[in-house]
C-alpha cells in the first residue's frame, strides 16, 4: 500500500498548517512568548488529548487557555478547584423541579461546568482525590454519568488542568492513574528578559487585544481525522517500543540507569501518545510521515508524568527530565534506520 499522500490529503495538510499559523498569530496578540507551551497544547488538541500545565503563578496559564478557546470558537468554562469542591460541583446534579401547570415534580439534570468544549481545571491539586476523580469519565469517555443516565459531552472536548509546583501544604497530588489520562505534562517556564519587558509594557499601559475566531470546532474534528491518516514507519514504531520499554525497570529491555533511577515506568498509553502526537508534529512541519526526531521532541512532556523516580534519584536531585534524557541518549538511533 502506498504511503504517499493524495492530492486531497496534501490540501488538508496545508489547511491544517494555515490554521495553526493563524491560531498562534492570533493568540500572540495577547500572550507574550510561551511558543513551546502553545505548540504542545495545540498538538494535544489535534491529537484529541488533554494537558496538565505546571508552572508558578503569573505565567499566563489561564490566559493561554482562555485565549485559545476564543480563537478556536469553543465554549469555555473555568473550574477553580478548592478543598471543599464536590464532584457534583463539576459534573452537575439532578434537582427537583415543580411543573407550574400540573404541580407535578420531576427530576431535572442541571449541567455542571464540565459541559463545555474546553474546560480549565484551575489548580487541580488543591482538591481531594474524590473530586479529582470526577473528571476521569469525562476525560476518557467524553461523557458524564449521573445516576442511571449517561450524558454525552459536546465534541471536541478538552480538559486543560493547571497546578502550582511550589506549594505543597494543603494540596493533593494527582494519583498516577489520573496523571496518565493527560496526554502532556507541560512545564510553563519563566519568560526571557525581552519577553518580560514586553509583558510589563502591555500590562501597565493602555494596551488592549481583540482576539478573533479563526477556526471552529468542526474544523478541529476534521483536522483530528487527518492526523489519523498519517502512516507510521516500522523503524519509528520500534524506536517508540524500545524507548518506552527501556523506562520500565522490570522489563528485560530495562537499562541499568532505569533500574537505578525509576521505580515505576509508563504503560502502553505512552506508546500510543508518542505515535499520535508525533503525527501531529509531522503535519505541522509540513511532512506526511513521522520521524524519530518527532518522537524525541515530544518524549519529555509525554513521559515526565508517567515515570516514578526511585528514592535514590530524588535524594541525588536527579529530575525526571534528566532521567528521560539519559534513556534517550542510551538508545542508539542507528538501530532504527528507515528501510527504503
Amino acid at each position: 500500500m502506498s504511503t504517499e499522500p493524495t492530492i486531497d490529503q496534501i490540501e488538508k495538510v496545508k489547511k491544517l498548517q494555515q490554521a495553526y499559523d493563524s491560531i498562534t498569530t492570533e493568540v500572540g496578540k495577547f500572550i507574550v512568548g510561551q511558543e513551546e507551551v502553545l505548540e504542545q497544547i495545540l498538538i494535544a488538541v489535534l491529537a484529541k488529548g488533554h494537558c496538565l500545565l505546571e508552572g508558578v503563578p503569573g505565567l499566563a496559564k489561564t490566559a493561554i487557555v482562555s485565549s485559545l478557546s476564543k480563537v478556536m470558537s469553543l465554549s469555555f468554562r473555568r473550574i477553580q478547584f478548592t478543598p471543599d469542591l464536590m464532584p457534583s460541583d463539576i459534573t452537575g446534579t439532578e434537582i427537583i423541579q415543580e411543573d407550574p401547570q400540573t404541580g407535578k415534580r420531576n427530576l431535572i439534570f442541571q449541567e455542571g461546568p464540565i459541559f463545555a468544549q474546553m474546560v480549565l481545571a484551575d489548580e487541580i491539586n488543591r482538591t481531594p482525590p474524590k473530586t479529582q476523580a470526577s473528571l476521569l469519565e469525562a476525560m476518557q469517555e467524553h461523557s458524564v454519568t449521573i445516576g442511571s443516565h449517561t450524558h454525552i459531552l459536546e465534541e471536541p472536548f478538552f480538559v486543560l488542568a493547571t497546578q502550582n509546583p511550589i506549594e505543597q501544604e494543603g494540596t493533593y497530588p494527582l494519583p498516577e492513574a489520573q496523571r496518565d489520562r493527560f496526554m502532556f505534562h507541560v512545564k510553563v517556564k519563566y519568560p526571557n528578559r525581552e519577553e518580560e519587558k514586553e509583558i510589563i509594557a502591555r500590562t501597565t499601559g493602555n494596551f488592549k487585544a481583540s482576539l478573533d475566531s479563526v477556526i471552529t470546532g468542526d474544523d478541529i474534528i476534521a483536522f483530528q481525522q487527518i492526523v489519523r491518516d498519517v502512516p507510521v514507519p516500522d523503524h519509528v514504531v520500534e524506536f517508540v517500543l524500545d524507548l518506552v520499554r527501556a523506562c520500565r525497570p522490570l522489563e528485560p529491555e530495562a537499562l541499568p540507569v532505569t533500574k537505578e533511577l525509576i521505580d515505576w515506568g509508563p504503560g502502553p498509553r505512552a506508546c500510543q501518545t508518542l505515535i499520535l502526537t508525533a503525527k501531529v508534529r509531522a503535519l505541522l512541519k509540513g511532512r506526511f510521515h513521522i520521524t524519530i526526531d518527532d518522537i524525541e521532541a515530544l518524549a519529555h512532556p509525554i513521559l515526565r508524568h508517567r515515570l516514578v523516580p526511585t528514592f535514590n534519584a530524588e535524594a541525588e536531585g536527579i529530575s525526571v527530565d534528566q532521567i528521560i534524557e539519559k534513556i534517550i541518549e542510551a538508545i542508539p538511533r542507528q538501530n532504527h534506520k528507515s528501510i527504503l
